[in-house]
């Protein structure tokens, strides 16, 4: 799923190439990925890009006259740049990977996609982001938390470390990956209860955070949306890269796998040695 970085970079690649071309026209191709009926598709056609944002790991594309479309790009999602598009007529609904296409006046734009066949990418034409729901739930971005705000929504809720600092609503912007990789940083296990940190712990883990998005966000800026997910899998030291050898310890990274996700972890970095063998079952939480 892109995080924090990858849609900062895919804000900052439509600011340089979309900013100040007029939307030709926006052609829904999966009527189920646009959330929202009014206004229609047809209202962003004559606009002009003005913008591009991120709102946790949301895209907002910014038209005149204060028109957003929102997109949550979910776990199989992309954004695709095209200087050009094939020749031929709008596109029919279907079951393709393109959900929706911006064609802008000369002849670029763009298309988001999914792949896959659980559909969840979401896009919204919203005169303001708020009126999306999972916008206007979000915490404060991970990347702009000072350390006393940090704490305090850390600590707002109790559960394993993992999750909470992957729920939106207590900090935007941390997904499956770069939690991983935040909490290897920070030298703490996933499975550490969030209301039990001590200050110290707290306040390595906010300079993981901040250390680990900005790095990944310094590596991305300037990449083409192509190239995002290669630079992206590049610079993980233990997501996705169970059974090879830490980058900073040598130890074999593990790997604990629930329903429909997996994390990954450095037992000499993070457990004090000791494999976390079920979720339900390890006391490793400290």
């Amino acid at each position: 799923m892109p995080e924090l970085p990858e849609v900062e970079a895919l804000a900052g690649y439509l600011r340089e190439r979309a900013v100040g071309r007029r939307v030709d026209r926006v052609e829904v191709a999966a009527i189920s990925a646009l959330k929202t009926y009014e206004p229609a598709p047809a209202a962003a056609s004559g606009r002009t890009v003005t913008d591009a944002r991120r709102h946790g790991k949301f895209l907002a594309v910014v038209f005149d006259d204060d028109l957003h479309l929102v997109v949550h790009l979910a776990r199989a999602g992309w954004l695709h740049y095209r200087e050009a598009f094939p020749s031929g007529g709008p596109l029919r609904p279907g079951k393709g990977p393109i959900a929706l296409r911006v064609r802008l006046d000369d002849g670029s734009g763009f298309d988001l996609t999914e792949a896959g066949t659980q559909k969840k990418l979401a896009a919204y034409l919203v005169t303001d982001p708020a009126a999306v729901p999972g916008v206007a739930k979000l915490g404060p971005d991970a990347l702009a938390a000072d350390l006393d705000t940090f704490a305090g929504r850390l600590r707002s809720r109790r559960g394993q470390v993992k999750g909470v600092l992957t729920d939106q609503t207590v900090l935007a912007g941390v997904g499956n990956a770069y939690s991983d990789e935040i909490l290897h940083a920070a030298r703490l296990s996933p499975f550490a209860l969030s209301d039990r940190l001590t200050d110290e712990q707290v306040a390595a883990l906010h300079e993981a955070t901040g250390r680990v998005l900005g790095d990944a966000v310094s590596r991305s800026l300037g990449q083409k949306a192509a190239e995002l997910k290669g630079e992206k899998r590049s610079g993980l030291t233990v997501h996705a890269r169970t059974g090879l050898p830490c980058p900073i310890c040598g130890d074999t990274v593990r790997e604990v796998s629930f329903a429909d996700s997996s994390l990954q972890y450095c037992p000499t970095c993070q457990t004090g040695g000791k494999p976390l063998a079920d979720r339900r079952l390890s006391r490793l939480v400290r």
